[in-house]
């Protein structure tokens, strides 16, 4: 077609071999657009493919959990897999945690690679001496003759009129753990990326994912959704890049952090939005590095204020950074309660937008100092 176009087409004086050039380079840059043009995935799906094709390629991947098999999974993560994998490897058990992590980890002894659901972290409780004891230290003890590759995943944190025995974030509980690593995903990317990850790692992971970012759909491209694509654990992520402030988040706050930062900009504060994705290890590299560059910080989290993961990013901070600091570092985090029942309180329960875009300004000067407590 080219060829004919050289031949019989002159246009506004150009010659003719260079209109030909021009349209094949314009072909290819539509191609090249069409082959890494964005898909958008629900992180459901990112995680059940991500399972999905760790099976496929490592036949000593399995899951276990509560209703992972018939039911497709509570929140319908494993969907599909027990008609593909068999009951062998999508193991439905009864509701005894303690129980089935027990067998994951003496699984995992003896070098197969479990996928531990939990319906909510906080039934993780029931099995923490596995988790902990079990799992976590055998390496140490061992004197790195025992790796333990296991993963421990499934909804943390607040969902949404669920109570305090269903809303609580396990982040700093277990990151404060030597021998675990501790993963938490925002986007499909996140999801799919760090999943992985988790999976192939040759020592116990705690994934926590989040009930109200299941449904929801992010852009991934091409290489994303490819099944040798993997995310490095504790490396976080710069979603938006700023000068003025620093916000670090995990899981659904990384969100809320994008929203506020949307909000900040109309006012003139450019805020730098860092996705920690990995809880421990912990990225202080990046952090630091952001800080240094805007010399202020807000942490964002849902979990509780004291001991918290933004307490052990204020601490990075302050002994590798405190001289760059223009501003006392703004710490957000859930209110220190048990999580309420009744959705307004609930509501004042967690951190929201505004209580980002507030702590912003005040490390920026930008707004009054928060009233003095009662």
């Amino acid at each position: 077609m080219l060829g004919i176009i050289r031949r019989k087409i002159v246009t506004g004086g150009v010659p003719v071999s260079k209109f030909g050039d021009s349209l094949q380079k314009q072909s290819w840059v539509l191609s090249r657009c069409l082959s890494t043009a964005a898909k958008e995935i629900t992180v459901r799906e990112a995680l059940n493919t991500a399972l999905d094709e760790e099976m496929s390629a490592d036949p000593k991947v399995f899951l276990m959990g509560e209703e992972v098999g018939e039911y497709d999974g509570a929140y319908k993560i494993s969907k599909g897999l027990l008609e593909k994998y068999g009951p062998d490897r999508v193991i439905d058990t009864p509701i005894t945690e303690a129980g089935f992590t027990g067998i994951g980890v003496g699984a995992a002894y003896h070098g197969l690679r479990p996928v531990i659901e939990f319906m909510t972290f906080n039934f993780s409780m029931q099995a923490i001496d596995h988790i902990i004891n079990s799992a976590a230290k055998s390496n140490y003890m061992s004197a790195g003759q025992m790796n333990v590759p296991i993963v421990f995943r499934g909804p943390n944190g607040a969902a949404a009129g669920v109570g305090a025995q269903h809303s609580q974030c396990f982040a700093a509980w277990y990151a404060s753990c030597p021998g675990l690593k501790v993963l938490s995903p925002y986007s499909s990317e996140d999801a799919r990326g760090l999943l992985k990850a988790a999976i192939r790692d040759p020592d116990p992971v705690v994934f926590l994912e989040n009930e109200l970012l299941y449904g929801q759909s992010f852009p991934v491209s091409a290489e994303v959704l490819d099944s040798s694509f993997c995310l490095p654990i504790g490396k976080a992520k710069i979603e938006r890049e700023g000068k003025d402030v620093t916000i670090t988040a995990y899981s659904k706050m990384v969100g809320y952090a994008l929203q506020a930062a949307d909000i900040l900009a109309k006012d003139g504060i450019s805020a730098e939005v860092i996705n920690l994705r990995s809880i421990r290890p912990l990225d202080r590299a990046a952090i630091n590095a952001s800080v240094r560059k805007t010399n202020r910080l807000v942490t964002v989290e849902e979990g509780f204020p004291q001991h918290g993961v933004g307490a052990e990013i204020c601490a990075s901070i302050v002994e590798e950074s405190f001289g760059y600091l223009d501003a006392p570092v703004e710490r957000i985090a859930g209110a220190d309660v048990p999580m309420p029942y009744a959705a307004n309180l609930e509501r004042l329960a967690v951190p929201q937008v505004e209580d980002i875009v507030r702590a912003a300004k005040r490390t920026c000067y930008r707004s009054v100092a928060k009233a003095a407590n009662a």
